[in-house]
């Protein structure tokens, strides 16, 4: 009897396309203090409740004057004021100069600032006179003054409601006197990995390890990327590879969270359980998708959680959450931007083994300006993901040439 025949492996860029279009972003949203913000998506737009700067400021120590005072390079003013930063001066006599400091308010009738390398004080004769300076060179109007406004105007949209904060985000949400944000509730997620053979470290010494057994390495990595991303994380452990635990496992995960996360168990073998157990209690809609690391992956539902299966062995789990999960939570919160970023880099390595899938190459930069290949670039061999700092993106069918230009993904943009 003839095999049914297999359907053909999805491209990455199709099944991150289906995958996306499953989401529907999470509507609650929670107020949280701006010291605490960040990672979080926002819930809504933040408008500017006034001009920064507030007000004209120099953006240097030095005078502040009127340009029209100035004929020529060597004239002398009085100076009349002092005006430091967290002060108001007085409206600018005419034909003087007000001391002024960085970031302190611009006195009205000036219209520059000359900074104080490039002006002489005078010597009194007089103790008691008034000070005199000579400016050395030719102002011109508006240098070294910060306009109010010219950072963020009344009335702007100075952070859109999707924007993940980051530091610099939170420090211009401080800057217009955001004390608290609205940002969208974290996603909820279930953390289960699948596998008899796995120990948790320090259960089990390594001399004491039973033939067969390996440590849990994937519990751990996951965990850490769900948290950077933002997530409430439920960690189920270990879960037998028996169905009928497995079953249990995902009904109990899927009634309280957004999205039920395991690692193992999502191939075809006999002691693959996962998929069976979605089938039984929900829908798989993605089943293993055209690329190298990470082919078993899975997507489906339970109940009204989201399922997403990952491969066992830790480069291909470790691949496929920052190809697919990562944006998947990212849309999740509300983020429209989940296109992963690449830049053109040098090969400095040859890889003729050109593989009908789509692969993920683990590199470093080096000195030179290019980059090198980790020499084992198997699926279970974690060191490459740490000894690298991104991946080549390389097309199927796609060979690769020492000097050949490849698209270059830094871990640092996804792991951010």
């Amino acid at each position: 009897m003839d095999q049914p025949k297999r359907s053909p492996l999805r491209p990455l860029s199709q099944a991150l396309e289906q995958l996306l279009a499953t989401v529907t972003p999470l509507a609650e949203m929670q107020w949280v203090s701006t010291m605490e913000a960040d990672a979080r998506v926002l819930a809504q737009d933040v408008v500017s409740p006034l001009h920064v700067p507030p007000q004209d400021n120099s953006s240097m120590d030095g005078y502040a004057l009127c340009t029209e005072d100035i004929a020529a390079p060597g004239a002398v003013l009085d100076v009349s004021q002092r005006i430091a930063a967290g002060t108001a001066g007085g409206p600018l006599q005419a034909g003087t100069a007000a001391r002024i400091f960085t970031g302190a308010p611009l006195p009205a009738g000036a219209d520059a600032v000359v900074m104080q390398e490039d002006c002489i004080a005078l010597e009194q004769s007089d103790p008691g006179a008034v000070q005199r300076i000579r400016i050395e060179t030719m102002p011109l109007p508006g240098q070294w003054v910060r306009r109010a406004g010219e950072d963020v105007a009344l009335g702007d949209v100075v952070l859109a409601r999707g924007q993940r904060m980051g530091p610099a985000s939170l420090g211009l949400a401080a800057s217009i006197g955001m004390a608290a944000l609205a940002v969208v509730r974290r996603p909820r997620v279930a953390l289960f990995s699948t596998g008899d053979e796995l120990v948790m470290p320090g259960a089990v010494a390594p001399g004491d390890m039973a033939l067969g057994s390996i440590y849990n390495s994937n519990r751990f990595f996951l965990h850490a990327l769900l948290r950077r991303m933002g997530c409430e994380v439920t960690d189920y452990g270990i879960v037998p590879d028996q169905h009928e635990a497995t079953v249990e496992a995902l009904r109990t995960a899927a009634a309280s969270h957004d999205l039920i996360l395991t690692s193992g168990g999502v191939s075809v073998g006999e002691e693959d359980h996962i998929k069976p157990a979605v089938q039984a209690l929900g829908t798989l809609d993605l089943w293993q998708i055209a690329i190298k690391p990470g082919k078993p992956f899975a997507h489906g539902r339970v109940g009204a959680a989201h399922f997403v299966g990952l491969p066992g062995n830790p480069v291909s789990s470790f691949v496929t959450f920052l190809l697919l999960v990562r944006p998947f939570l990212l849309r999740l919160q509300g983020v429209t931007d989940v296109a992963m970023k690449s830049v053109a880099m040098r090969a400095d390595f040859d890889w003729l083994r050109a593989d009908k899938r789509q692969e993920f190459l683990r590199v470093r930069r080096n000195d030179h300006g290019g980059l090198d290949l980790f020499a084992n670039q198997s699926s279970g061999v974690l060191t490459s993901a740490v000894w690298g700092d991104g991946l080549v993106d390389t097309p199927a069918g796609r060979p690769i040439v020492y000097g050949d230009l490849v698209q270059f993904v830094p871990f640092s943009e996804l792991l951010a």
